[in-house]
């Protein structure tokens, strides 16, 4: 994994997201030797999880781009239906995903993947519920742990971040 070290990935945040979703990718990165920032609206500002845990972002997606970055996570819960009601956020995403960085979502993360149109063709997972999205956005639907297809990194819960972090430092590796 040295070769991930120094690598720069940007964490988004809104309110009511999953609280492992977000904090196990964070620190995770953090031990291997990533630069992580918690990316949300605003800089500074304090996003409570769905359980009330908060998550301050670090700066806010319109001060950043996505050639900051060589990596972007999206956590679940709710606030992937949050954050792509700002369009920095989706013009981050649809920039990182057009400069082929790694994309990562868990759960509900996808959501953000659709309003970034990246997912054409592309095999993807999250949380079943999520899945005529996913379709409709012309991602092909995979039940799996963990779903890379390309640049692109999908979970479907919880229960799957192990999968889910060794699917992003394998996209990381490779990209």
């Amino acid at each position: 994994m040295d070769s991930i070290v120094g690598k720069r990935v940007a964490v988004l945040v809104e309110k009511l997201y999953e609280d492992l979703e977000l904090w196990y990718p964070v620190y995770r990165l953090r031990e291997a030797g990533c630069d992580v920032k918690i990316v949300g609206p605003k800089a500074g500002e304090t996003y409570a999880s769905k359980h009330g845990y908060p998550a301050k972002s670090d700066v806010a997606a319109a001060d950043v781009k996505a050639s900051d970055f060589d990596a972007i996570v999206i956590p679940g819960g709710y606030s992937p239906d949050h954050l792509r009601r700002h369009k920095s956020i989706i013009d981050l995403v649809v920039d990182a995903a057009a400069q082929g960085k790694v994309l990562a979502a868990i759960c509900h993360g996808p959501w953000m993947l659709c309003s970034a149109h990246c997912l054409k063709g592309k095999k993807i997972t999250g949380f079943y519920s999520i899945r005529d999205d996913v379709e409709n956005a012309g991602g092909i639907w995979q039940d799996a742990a963990c779903v890379r297809d390309g640049n692109i990194v999908t979970s479907r819960t919880p229960d799957d971040l192990p999968a889910f972090m060794k699917g992003i430092f394998e996209a990381m590796q490779a990209g």
